[in-house]
């Protein structure tokens, strides 16, 4: 058998090792995003209530939504605008963690595998596992700003309703083109400096912790590589991760969705650190974990479902454990 037929009866996981990860980790990723997504929708609508940059720009002043806690907030939500609207905003949240997840796992498994490389007992140093997370967050929150602003600026559509302002968007494609239009490729991109610091905060917990507890338990532990090691990891790597990611969350949040002049520039914030001074002198420093909750209430489950979906997926498809 020649080298080139050899290579074709290889199982596709061997002949295309990244491509399939990434589409083994986008697979799981949309799993649990729609699982979850209720929460998310929820905390984005938290983390814009009461801001303190809006009032002093006389934006909605008179209509100002006095702030409720998470549960008040999610059924208000199906109150005022129906059960389906606490799915608004999932289509492009799912080609976000397509984009994003897919590429960070890839990245931060090359990152550890190749470049950093293992100790000769199989372990992951913890310094290593916090500069590769840290690293493999950013590179996939980059790729996947603009799919991640569509999703924020769609999940105050029924809001915006409510408050009787015109819809912005009458899809996803839709919102892509306006955005596009009004604010050019860079407009795309908008607020993706705090993206991607969110994201290197919230990959130091999720990957950096499902790691690394993970191959501690299976080094010290008479526990297994199985599922009742993955949910504990993914539980630690979730609180972590709420912990680390929700102010940087709160600031991006409130830069995605502000509004822009006709060259894309933001009326509310000049930048992520302006943004964070206003928001911490306006509302005091505990406002940076507005929607903590939720977060953590979608974070954990979210890591719960991936992580063993992923696992599970991997394991099936003839993919080595992560």
């Amino acid at each position: 058998m020649s080298p080139a037929e050899e290579e074709k009866s290889l199982p596709l996981p061997e002949r295309w090792p990244r491509a399939s990860k990434f589409a083994l980790s986008a697979c799981a990723a949309a799993v649990a995003e729609l699982v979850t997504f209720p929460l998310d929708l929820t905390k984005t609508r938290l983390q814009v209530q009461g801001e303190a940059a809006v009032h002093r720009n006389g934006a909605a002043a008179s209509q100002a939504v006095p702030y409720r806690g998470m549960l008040r907030t999610a059924a208000g939500i199906v109150q005022e605008e129906g059960l389906l609207k606490l799915w608004q905003g999932a289509t492009p949240a799912v080609y976000r963690h397509i984009v994003y997840s897919g590429v960070r796992m890839v990245a931060y498994e090359h990152i550890r595998d190749s470049m950093l490389g293992r100790s000769e007992d199989k372990s992951f140093p913890f310094w290593k596992a916090v500069i590769g997370g840290m690293s493999a967050g950013a590179i996939g929150q980059f790729f996947a700003s603009p799919t991640d602003l569509v999703k924020v600026q769609m999940q105050m559509e029924g809001k915006r309703k409510l408050e009787g302002k015109p819809l912005r968007f009458r899809g996803v494609h839709h919102a892509f083109m306006k955005i596009l239009s009004e604010g050019g490729i860079r407009g795309l991109w908008a607020g993706w400096v705090p993206n991607v610091q969110r994201a290197a905060l919230v990959n130091m917990g999720d990957l950096t912790t499902y790691d690394s507890v993970k191959h501690f338990l299976l080094l010290n532990t008479p526990l297994v590589d199985n599922s009742v090691t993955h949910s504990v990891a993914s539980c630690c790597s979730g609180l972590v991760a709420a912990v680390l990611g929700t102010p940087a969350d709160v600031v991006k949040t409130r830069i995605m969705n502000q509004p822009r002049d006709k060259q894309g520039r933001g009326l509310l914030y000049k930048s992520s650190m302006d943004c964070l001074i206003q928001t911490v002198q306006g509302e005091g420093f505990m406002s940076l974990y507005k929607g903590f909750i939720p977060t953590w209430m979608r974070m954990a489950p979210w890591s719960l479902v991936f992580w063993l979906t992923y696992e599970q997926i991997r394991r099936i498809c003839g993919v080595s454990s992560f």
